[in-house]
Protein backbone atom coordinates (compact mmCIF):
# COMPACT_ATOMS: atom_id res chain seq x y z
CA UNK A 1 0.00 0.00 0.00
CA UNK A 2 1.35 3.13 -1.29
CA UNK A 3 0.84 6.20 1.13
CA UNK A 4 -1.70 7.96 -0.23
CA UNK A 5 -3.75 4.70 -0.35
CA UNK A 6 -2.48 4.28 3.56
CA UNK A 7 -3.87 7.89 4.46
CA UNK A 8 -7.06 7.59 2.12
CA UNK A 9 -7.95 3.94 4.48
CA UNK A 10 -7.37 6.20 7.24
CA UNK A 11 -9.71 8.38 6.50
CA UNK A 12 -12.14 5.55 5.68
CA UNK A 13 -12.38 4.15 9.19
CA UNK A 14 -12.54 7.44 10.94
CA UNK A 15 -15.46 8.67 8.78
CA UNK A 16 -16.94 4.91 8.37
CA UNK A 17 -16.35 3.46 12.06
CA UNK A 18 -15.58 6.74 14.04
CA UNK A 19 -18.94 9.10 13.36
CA UNK A 20 -21.90 8.12 15.38
CA UNK A 21 -23.87 9.88 13.23
CA UNK A 22 -23.42 7.43 10.12
CA UNK A 23 -24.50 4.42 12.52
CA UNK A 24 -28.14 6.18 13.30
CA UNK A 25 -31.11 4.11 11.02
CA UNK A 26 -31.62 0.64 9.93
CA UNK A 27 -30.13 -2.48 8.89
CA UNK A 28 -31.41 -5.59 7.21
CA UNK A 29 -30.03 -8.77 7.69
CA UNK A 30 -30.79 -12.10 5.54
CA UNK A 31 -29.41 -15.05 7.27
CA UNK A 32 -29.94 -18.78 8.13
CA UNK A 33 -32.72 -19.38 10.64
CA UNK A 34 -31.92 -19.98 14.16
CA UNK A 35 -28.34 -18.81 13.65
CA UNK A 36 -28.50 -15.10 14.94
CA UNK A 37 -27.54 -14.21 18.47
CA UNK A 38 -30.18 -12.09 20.07
CA UNK A 39 -27.98 -10.19 22.64
CA UNK A 40 -25.42 -9.77 19.70
CA UNK A 41 -28.18 -7.71 17.58
CA UNK A 42 -29.37 -5.76 20.56
CA UNK A 43 -25.58 -4.98 21.80
CA UNK A 44 -25.55 -3.40 17.84
CA UNK A 45 -28.55 -1.96 18.09
CA UNK A 46 -27.87 -0.13 21.38
CA UNK A 47 -24.20 0.52 20.31
CA UNK A 48 -24.87 2.33 17.22
CA UNK A 49 -28.75 3.39 17.15
CA UNK A 50 -29.49 0.95 14.46
CA UNK A 51 -32.37 -0.94 14.27
CA UNK A 52 -32.07 -4.44 12.67
CA UNK A 53 -34.15 -6.75 10.86
CA UNK A 54 -33.35 -10.22 10.33
CA UNK A 55 -35.23 -12.49 7.40
CA UNK A 56 -34.47 -15.94 7.53
CA UNK A 57 -33.74 -18.36 4.78
CA UNK A 58 -32.83 -22.45 4.32
CA UNK A 59 -30.62 -23.18 1.97
CA UNK A 60 -27.87 -21.25 0.34
CA UNK A 61 -29.83 -21.92 -2.89
CA UNK A 62 -33.01 -19.57 -1.70
CA UNK A 63 -31.01 -16.86 -1.10
CA UNK A 64 -29.04 -16.65 -4.00
CA UNK A 65 -32.49 -16.84 -6.07
CA UNK A 66 -34.27 -14.21 -3.49
CA UNK A 67 -31.68 -11.84 -3.93
CA UNK A 68 -31.08 -12.76 -7.86
CA UNK A 69 -34.98 -11.42 -8.21
CA UNK A 70 -34.42 -8.23 -7.03
CA UNK A 71 -36.41 -6.00 -5.04
CA UNK A 72 -35.58 -7.79 -1.74
CA UNK A 73 -34.90 -4.73 0.60
CA UNK A 74 -31.69 -6.55 2.34
CA UNK A 75 -28.39 -5.12 3.78
CA UNK A 76 -26.53 -8.12 4.45
CA UNK A 77 -26.36 -11.79 3.49
CA UNK A 78 -24.66 -14.59 4.80
CA UNK A 79 -23.41 -17.58 2.57
CA UNK A 80 -21.48 -20.29 2.56
CA UNK A 81 -18.19 -20.41 0.88
CA UNK A 82 -18.80 -22.74 -1.78
CA UNK A 83 -21.29 -20.07 -2.75
CA UNK A 84 -18.75 -16.51 -2.08
CA UNK A 85 -17.69 -16.88 -5.55
CA UNK A 86 -20.97 -17.90 -7.43
CA UNK A 87 -22.16 -14.48 -5.53
CA UNK A 88 -19.33 -12.43 -6.76
CA UNK A 89 -19.67 -13.56 -10.18
CA UNK A 90 -23.10 -12.69 -10.20
CA UNK A 91 -22.78 -9.06 -9.50
CA UNK A 92 -24.64 -9.56 -5.96
CA UNK A 93 -21.65 -8.32 -3.92
CA UNK A 94 -20.37 -5.03 -3.06
CA UNK A 95 -16.53 -5.59 -2.47
CA UNK A 96 -16.66 -3.95 1.30
CA UNK A 97 -12.88 -4.59 2.28
CA UNK A 98 -13.55 -6.00 5.26
CA UNK A 99 -10.16 -6.49 4.79
CA UNK A 100 -9.13 -2.60 5.52
CA UNK A 101 -11.42 -2.84 8.42
CA UNK A 102 -10.34 -2.15 12.25
CA UNK A 103 -10.88 -5.31 13.37
CA UNK A 104 -9.43 -7.55 10.79
CA UNK A 105 -6.13 -8.01 12.86
CA UNK A 106 -8.20 -10.42 14.82
CA UNK A 107 -9.33 -12.90 12.08
CA UNK A 108 -7.37 -15.80 12.54
CA UNK A 109 -4.77 -16.77 9.97
CA UNK A 110 -6.34 -19.91 8.32
CA UNK A 111 -9.23 -17.82 7.50
CA UNK A 112 -7.78 -14.32 6.24
CA UNK A 113 -6.89 -14.94 2.91
CA UNK A 114 -9.21 -18.08 1.29
CA UNK A 115 -9.83 -19.83 -1.65
CA UNK A 116 -13.45 -18.56 -1.78
CA UNK A 117 -12.47 -14.56 -1.10
CA UNK A 118 -9.01 -14.10 -1.43
CA UNK A 119 -7.49 -11.19 0.51
CA UNK A 120 -11.40 -11.11 2.61
CA UNK A 121 -12.43 -8.28 0.11
CA UNK A 122 -15.96 -8.76 0.24
CA UNK A 123 -16.99 -11.11 3.37
CA UNK A 124 -16.28 -11.15 6.91
CA UNK A 125 -16.20 -14.25 9.04
CA UNK A 126 -19.58 -15.59 10.73
CA UNK A 127 -19.03 -19.06 11.79
CA UNK A 128 -17.53 -22.36 10.85
CA UNK A 129 -17.89 -26.31 11.31
CA UNK A 130 -18.15 -29.87 9.77
CA UNK A 131 -20.16 -31.87 8.81
CA UNK A 132 -19.65 -35.45 10.47
CA UNK A 133 -21.61 -38.39 12.46
CA UNK A 134 -23.66 -37.82 15.44
CA UNK A 135 -23.86 -41.02 17.67
CA UNK A 136 -25.45 -42.25 20.83
CA UNK A 137 -22.47 -43.89 22.58
CA UNK A 138 -25.27 -45.50 25.26
CA UNK A 139 -26.60 -47.27 21.97
CA UNK A 140 -23.52 -48.06 19.99
CA UNK A 141 -20.02 -48.34 21.51
CA UNK A 142 -17.72 -48.86 18.32
CA UNK A 143 -15.58 -46.18 16.37
CA UNK A 144 -17.84 -43.12 15.61
CA UNK A 145 -15.20 -41.34 13.69
CA UNK A 146 -16.04 -43.22 10.09
CA UNK A 147 -19.05 -42.94 8.13
CA UNK A 148 -18.65 -46.19 7.95
CA UNK A 149 -21.86 -45.85 10.33
CA UNK A 150 -24.02 -44.61 8.10
CA UNK A 151 -23.33 -46.13 4.85
CA UNK A 152 -22.44 -49.55 6.14
CA UNK A 153 -24.70 -49.37 9.39
CA UNK A 154 -23.50 -51.53 12.37
CA UNK A 155 -26.34 -53.85 13.77
CA UNK A 156 -27.10 -51.30 16.86
CA UNK A 157 -27.81 -48.54 14.55
CA UNK A 158 -30.00 -50.32 11.84
CA UNK A 159 -33.06 -48.96 11.72
CA UNK A 160 -32.19 -45.86 13.90
CA UNK A 161 -29.82 -43.61 11.41
CA UNK A 162 -30.42 -40.07 9.86
CA UNK A 163 -29.24 -38.69 6.80
CA UNK A 164 -30.15 -34.98 6.08
CA UNK A 165 -31.92 -34.28 2.61
CA UNK A 166 -28.61 -32.47 1.87
CA UNK A 167 -27.26 -34.00 -1.21
CA UNK A 168 -23.79 -32.15 -1.75
CA UNK A 169 -23.06 -32.78 1.67
CA UNK A 170 -24.18 -36.54 1.88
CA UNK A 171 -22.93 -37.20 -1.43
CA UNK A 172 -19.33 -35.62 -0.89
CA UNK A 173 -19.30 -37.59 2.11
CA UNK A 174 -20.29 -40.46 0.23
CA UNK A 175 -17.17 -40.03 -2.04
CA UNK A 176 -14.84 -39.01 0.16
CA UNK A 177 -15.54 -42.42 2.13
CA UNK A 178 -15.08 -44.58 -1.02
CA UNK A 179 -11.47 -42.42 -1.83
CA UNK A 180 -12.78 -39.69 -4.14
CA UNK A 181 -12.90 -36.13 -4.85
CA UNK A 182 -15.63 -34.46 -3.97
CA UNK A 183 -16.59 -32.84 -7.47
CA UNK A 184 -15.64 -35.56 -9.93
CA UNK A 185 -16.55 -37.13 -13.20
CA UNK A 186 -15.98 -40.11 -13.08
CA UNK A 187 -18.66 -41.98 -13.88
CA UNK A 188 -17.31 -45.03 -12.03
CA UNK A 189 -16.72 -43.66 -9.09
CA UNK A 190 -20.45 -41.81 -8.82
CA UNK A 191 -22.18 -45.76 -9.60
CA UNK A 192 -20.38 -46.50 -6.48
CA UNK A 193 -21.84 -43.53 -4.59
CA UNK A 194 -25.00 -44.43 -6.17
CA UNK A 195 -25.25 -47.96 -5.33
CA UNK A 196 -23.88 -47.75 -2.09
CA UNK A 197 -26.64 -44.92 -0.90
CA UNK A 198 -29.35 -46.67 -2.70
CA UNK A 199 -28.09 -50.04 -0.58
CA UNK A 200 -28.08 -47.77 2.67
CA UNK A 201 -31.36 -46.11 2.21
CA UNK A 202 -33.59 -49.18 3.90
CA UNK A 203 -31.67 -49.24 6.65
CA UNK A 204 -32.04 -45.66 7.60
CA UNK A 205 -34.99 -44.41 9.90
CA UNK A 206 -35.31 -40.76 7.94
CA UNK A 207 -34.09 -37.97 5.88
CA UNK A 208 -34.72 -34.90 7.69
CA UNK A 209 -33.62 -32.34 9.13
CA UNK A 210 -34.31 -31.57 12.65
CA UNK A 211 -32.36 -33.36 14.16
CA UNK A 212 -30.96 -31.34 16.71
CA UNK A 213 -34.47 -32.02 19.22
CA UNK A 214 -34.76 -35.54 17.72
CA UNK A 215 -30.77 -36.51 18.75
CA UNK A 216 -31.65 -35.24 21.89
CA UNK A 217 -34.54 -36.81 22.82
CA UNK A 218 -32.61 -40.15 22.02
CA UNK A 219 -35.79 -40.36 18.56
CA UNK A 220 -32.95 -41.61 16.55
CA UNK A 221 -29.68 -43.06 17.44
CA UNK A 222 -27.33 -41.42 14.76
CA UNK A 223 -26.69 -38.94 12.00
CA UNK A 224 -24.81 -37.56 9.78
CA UNK A 225 -25.01 -33.81 10.98
CA UNK A 226 -23.41 -30.37 11.60
CA UNK A 227 -21.12 -30.53 14.35
CA UNK A 228 -22.86 -27.02 16.32
CA UNK A 229 -25.89 -29.09 15.96
CA UNK A 230 -25.21 -32.04 17.49
CA UNK A 231 -23.40 -30.02 20.46
CA UNK A 232 -26.73 -28.60 20.83
CA UNK A 233 -28.23 -32.03 21.16
CA UNK A 234 -25.72 -33.10 23.38
CA UNK A 235 -27.16 -30.56 26.18
CA UNK A 236 -29.78 -32.99 26.28
CA UNK A 237 -28.59 -35.90 25.77
CA UNK A 238 -24.89 -36.55 26.87
CA UNK A 239 -24.92 -39.93 25.58
CA UNK A 240 -24.09 -38.21 22.03
CA UNK A 241 -20.68 -37.92 20.63
CA UNK A 242 -19.47 -36.18 17.51
CA UNK A 243 -17.55 -38.26 14.84
CA UNK A 244 -15.09 -36.93 12.57
CA UNK A 245 -14.89 -39.74 9.67
CA UNK A 246 -11.54 -40.57 9.36
CA UNK A 247 -11.76 -41.20 5.28
CA UNK A 248 -13.06 -37.17 5.26
CA UNK A 249 -15.07 -35.35 6.03
CA UNK A 250 -16.31 -31.69 4.76
CA UNK A 251 -15.60 -28.36 6.11
CA UNK A 252 -17.64 -25.10 5.31
CA UNK A 253 -17.38 -21.85 7.13
CA UNK A 254 -20.37 -19.20 6.28
CA UNK A 255 -19.03 -15.34 5.99
CA UNK A 256 -21.48 -12.04 6.26
CA UNK A 257 -21.16 -9.82 2.84
CA UNK A 258 -22.50 -6.86 1.94
CA UNK A 259 -24.99 -6.76 -0.99
CA UNK A 260 -24.36 -4.58 -3.85
CA UNK A 261 -27.85 -3.08 -3.92
CA UNK A 262 -27.56 -2.27 0.09
CA UNK A 263 -29.51 0.58 0.86
CA UNK A 264 -27.73 1.01 4.29
CA UNK A 265 -24.11 0.36 2.86
CA UNK A 266 -22.36 2.12 6.17
CA UNK A 267 -24.42 0.50 8.53
CA UNK A 268 -23.55 -3.11 6.74
CA UNK A 269 -19.89 -2.13 6.85
CA UNK A 270 -20.03 -1.07 10.89
CA UNK A 271 -21.90 -4.55 10.66
CA UNK A 272 -18.86 -6.64 9.81
CA UNK A 273 -16.62 -4.75 11.09
CA UNK A 274 -18.35 -5.39 14.81
CA UNK A 275 -18.68 -9.13 14.07
CA UNK A 276 -14.70 -9.04 13.87
CA UNK A 277 -14.41 -7.97 17.65
CA UNK A 278 -13.79 -10.87 19.52
CA UNK A 279 -16.23 -10.85 22.35
CA UNK A 280 -19.01 -9.93 19.61
CA UNK A 281 -18.04 -13.35 17.67
CA UNK A 282 -18.03 -15.01 21.14
CA UNK A 283 -21.82 -14.16 21.32
CA UNK A 284 -22.28 -15.71 17.36
CA UNK A 285 -20.23 -18.61 18.58
CA UNK A 286 -22.36 -19.08 21.76
CA UNK A 287 -25.46 -18.77 20.80
CA UNK A 288 -24.89 -20.80 17.41
CA UNK A 289 -22.27 -23.44 19.41
CA UNK A 290 -19.98 -23.52 16.33
CA UNK A 291 -16.49 -21.71 16.13
CA UNK A 292 -16.07 -18.23 14.48
CA UNK A 293 -12.52 -17.91 12.96
CA UNK A 294 -11.88 -14.70 15.42
CA UNK A 295 -8.63 -14.59 17.06
CA UNK A 296 -9.28 -14.23 20.83
CA UNK A 297 -13.37 -14.98 20.82
CA UNK A 298 -12.17 -18.67 22.85
CA UNK A 299 -11.88 -16.35 26.35
CA UNK A 300 -15.84 -14.98 25.90
CA UNK A 301 -17.28 -18.37 25.48
CA UNK A 302 -18.84 -20.87 27.92
CA UNK A 303 -16.58 -23.12 29.90
CA UNK A 304 -18.69 -26.25 28.16
CA UNK A 305 -17.55 -24.80 25.05
CA UNK A 306 -14.04 -24.82 25.16
CA UNK A 307 -11.97 -27.19 23.89
CA UNK A 308 -14.97 -29.21 23.46
CA UNK A 309 -14.44 -31.88 20.25
CA UNK A 310 -17.90 -31.27 18.75
CA UNK A 311 -16.60 -27.65 18.04
CA UNK A 312 -13.26 -28.34 16.53
CA UNK A 313 -11.66 -31.82 15.89
CA UNK A 314 -8.96 -33.52 17.68
CA UNK A 315 -5.73 -33.05 16.39
CA UNK A 316 -5.28 -36.56 14.89
CA UNK A 317 -8.63 -36.01 12.78
CA UNK A 318 -8.52 -32.42 11.95
CA UNK A 319 -6.35 -32.79 8.47
CA UNK A 320 -9.41 -35.45 7.22
CA UNK A 321 -11.58 -31.80 6.99
CA UNK A 322 -11.67 -30.32 3.52
CA UNK A 323 -13.51 -27.22 2.63
CA UNK A 324 -16.94 -27.63 0.47
CA UNK A 325 -16.37 -26.68 -2.92
CA UNK A 326 -18.46 -25.54 -5.31
CA UNK A 327 -18.71 -28.38 -8.84
CA UNK A 328 -19.93 -27.41 -12.32
CA UNK A 329 -23.11 -27.46 -13.27
CA UNK A 330 -22.39 -30.87 -15.46
CA UNK A 331 -21.24 -32.53 -12.20
CA UNK A 332 -23.89 -31.29 -9.93
CA UNK A 333 -26.46 -32.69 -12.86
CA UNK A 334 -24.94 -35.82 -12.56
CA UNK A 335 -25.22 -35.51 -8.23
CA UNK A 336 -28.37 -34.24 -8.79
CA UNK A 337 -29.74 -37.65 -11.08
CA UNK A 338 -28.19 -40.03 -8.37
CA UNK A 339 -29.90 -37.79 -5.49
CA UNK A 340 -32.82 -38.21 -7.93
CA UNK A 341 -33.02 -42.39 -7.88
CA UNK A 342 -32.33 -42.19 -3.63
CA UNK A 343 -35.41 -40.55 -3.35
CA UNK A 344 -37.47 -42.92 -5.36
Amino acid sequence: MNRFLAIASTAFFISSFGNPSLADGELNLFNWGDYTSPELIEKFENQYNVSVTITDYDSNATALAKIKAGGHGFDLVVPSANYVQIWVQEGLLLESRPDQMENFKYVKKQFSDPVWDPGRRYTAPWLWGSFGVGVDTSIYGGNINTSEIVFYPPEELSGKINVPPEMNDVIKTALLYLGGDTCTDDKEMLRKVRDMLVEAKPKWLSMDYGMTEKLGAKDVAASLYWNGAVFRAKQENPDLSYGYPQEGYLLWMDSVAVLADAKNIENAKLFQNFIMAPENAALISTFAKYANGIEGSEEFMPDNMKGALEIEAPEELAGSGQFSEACSPDITKMYTAIWTELQK
